[in-house]
């Protein structure tokens, strides 16, 4: 009976899939710095929706109700805009992000339960509200170009840029995915073989607020896209590239493209010098 009861529930989640998805971050008394446990849950949220079409996210803090009416809206708005700034540290669109709203207290009557320190409990908190695009959006295509090894084999000249395509970092980390070593693989042949030129390394991120550098959120330095270029850097030196001809740059998000936020999270070469050959 139990199996068939879950059974039908997945089938009724196939057939009316959830339009919004909901996490809720809990926080101490008068507080709005993020508990650490609740941070680790927040990150592993954000993980999980990284990859969705957000169409939108509603950011909404509460109190309980000790305090007074304007003390619990400050403190309410307080939480919701710590729990926005890990979504900007983490490169998430923010232009997605629609309302970052204290809402002050919820009423006790809220959650039926006779235990008041629970009650209270959980009424400390921040609500997200992710409404994802469903069906997803088809992404427009590219337009085909030249690929990474063939513009590198090519004519080049002080100045050009070269973007590094498939080199893919997962939201907030520096390391470099199995696909992209694969691909670094290739392109590190070419380097190493291209004595004839010296280039940087420049490393970018999304969708931060401003011109700030994202967070490693392994390291929890705010040096991402530094960290990403430095990467990169040591694994074309692992491969033969030498280091002389070599530097790396963090460009933080100075330079956006204006496109999708993921093509932000980038890594670039910059040709700094080209050796003429002599016959």
């Amino acid at each position: 009976m139990k199996s068939l009861l879950i059974l039908i529930y997945l089938s009724f989640l196939i057939a009316f899939p959830q339009k919004e998805i909901k996490h809720q971050v809990y926080f101490l008394t008068d507080q709005y710095d993020i508990p650490e446990t609740e941070e680790s849950r927040l990150l592993l949220f954000l993980s999980e929706i990284e990859n969705m079409d957000v169409k939108k996210i509603s950011i909404y803090g509460f109190c309980d109700d000790r305090g007074s009416d304007s003390y619990n809206l400050v403190l309410s708005q307080q939480r919701a805009d710590a729990i926005k700034e890990v979504f900007s540290n983490n490169e998430f669109d923010e232009s997605v992000i629609t309302n970052v709203d204290g809402k002050g207290e919820i009423l006790l009557n809220v959650v039926h339960d006779n235990d008041l320190y629970k009650i209270r409990g959980l009424n400390r908190k921040v609500e997200i509200i992710v409404q994802p695009y469903d069906p997803p959006r088809e992404k427009a295509e590219q337009p085909e170009k030249e690929s990474t090894e063939e513009l590198l084999k090519g004519e080049l000249k002080e100045g050009d840029k070269i973007q590094l395509e498939n080199i893919l970092f997962r939201t907030g980390y520096s390391y470099l995915t199995k696909e992209s070593k694969v691909k670094l693989d290739d392109i590190a042949k070419i380097l190493v073989e291209r004595t004839d030129i010296y280039f940087t390394i420049e490393g970018h991120v999304c969708c931060t607020y401003g011109t700030r550098d994202a967070i490693d959120r392994k390291t929890k330095k705010r040096n991402l896209s530094l960290a990403r270029a430095k990467r990169v850097y040591d694994y074309l030196a692992e491969k033969g590239v030498k280091r002389y001809r070599m530097k790396f740059v963090g460009h933080r998000r100075k330079f956006p493209l204006g496109g999708e936020p993921e093509l932000d999270r980038r890594v670039e070469i910059l040709v700094t010098r080209v050796i003429k050959k002599t016959n």
